[in-house]
């Protein structure tokens, strides 16, 4: 093969092939720390294999579901505090995948970067890992692609893969009905929804990343980058228990459009808002921006990031296994007879 008259390499044009190689070889001890019954093969290939059968499954049928980590990556990027964004991805996607009664059984993560910083992008695949760990998930493949000219110098996205699999005739939501109660289980903040709104609030605020955060200790962007909660295993547990008829998670839309989701036609719910106390980062984002109760209420989770509809009979019993796996449980209310959702009590 005869030598190029310029010379000119994929690295002259912004894509550099050993940083990639680098970054594979230096993930990879955090990515077999996620390995589990069912994984057949480690990073590298042109695919990732998962054998179902020797998962446990006799039956199954797949789950799939994908999602990002939205503008809330602009706070990490502009700190450098890109740890807890991975957990963050793998969350969106698995406390998704087990509302549907799934088990998260192999992640994939997509990675893309104008140009590729190997210790950045090691850190977020890290905290891909730890995720999947948390979740009892395996991390068997992804895609880090650099774009020069695409994104900004330091600027990254992030879209995460989650499968998993129940056996058939498991799926929820299944027998939710009038009387159910509802328990909501503790979120860690906002999450990773409605960031551009957040974001618009610190800006009129006036304050930077790096102040004082004013509702707790350390900085602002710090307190705002508190990784979503995972709640698989313990919801898991729960529906394994029996009498869980249903789950939520509180993502964008709040509980005003997430908990109608699940519920059958002809059916609502009556929820106290007065069950629980608002996080003090969402007194703040209110204040700030003299936001009603209604509006916060269809944007954030307001300190409840999983909702489960429990037959009556069962509620105590699903409420003791879950502040014993060290879930924070409110009683918010029950299922009712009637379409929509119904306040009573106040959070502001």
């Amino acid at each position: 093969m005869s030598d190029g008259k310029n010379g000119i390499s994929y690295a002259d044009a912004g894509v550099d092939i050993d940083a990639g190689n680098a970054l594979v070889e230096r993930i990879k001890p955090a990515a077999k720390r996620t390995a589990r019954s069912g994984v057949m093969a480690g990073l590298g290939g042109f695919g990732a294999l998962f054998d179902l059968k020797a998962a446990g499954y006799v039956d199954p049928i797949l789950v799939a579901a994908t999602d990002g980590v939205g503008t809330k990556l602009r706070i990490a990027i502009d700190t450098g505090n890109v740890d807890g964004v991975g957990i963050d991805l793998v969350a969106m996607c698995v406390n998704d995948l087990v509302c549907q009664g799934a088990e998260p059984l192999f992640f994939l993560d997509y990675f893309a970067t104008g140009k590729l910083e190997t210790d950045q992008a090691a850190r977020i695949v890290e905290g891909i890992a730890e995720g999947c760990f948390q979740s009892g998930c395996a991390l068997i493949g992804g895609e880090t692609a650099e774009m020069p000219g695409m994104y900004d110098a330091g600027d990254f996205d992030l879209a995460g893969f989650a499968v998993g699999a129940m056996e058939r005739g498991s799926d929820l939501p299944d027998g939710v009905v009038a009387g159910d109660v509802l328990l909501g289980l503790a979120s860690n903040g906002v999450h990773s929804n409605g960031y551009s709104l957040v974001r618009k609030l610190v800006e009129i605020s006036g304050l930077g990343w790096d102040d004082e955060c004013p509702w707790a200790e350390g900085s602002l962007g710090a307190a705002l980058l508190a990784p979503t909660r995972l709640y698989v295993k313990q919801a898991l547990e729960a529906v394994r228990a029996g009498g869980v008829h249903a789950l939520a998670h509180i993502t964008g839309g709040g509980l005003t459009e997430n908990l109608p989701r699940v519920l059958p036609e002809g059916l609502g719910a009556d929820v106290d808002l007065a069950a629980w106390e608002l996080p003090p980062v969402f007194k703040w984002l209110a204040a700030t921006g003299g936001m009603e109760e209604a509006e916060l209420l269809k944007t954030f989770n307001c300190g409840v990031g999983m909702i489960l509809s429990v037959s009556a009979d069962r509620a105590d019993a699903i409420e003791a296994l879950l502040s014993e796996a060290g879930e924070t449980v409110y009683r918010l209310g029950h299922v009712s007879n009637g379409a929509g959702m119904r306040y009573s009590g106040s959070l502001l």
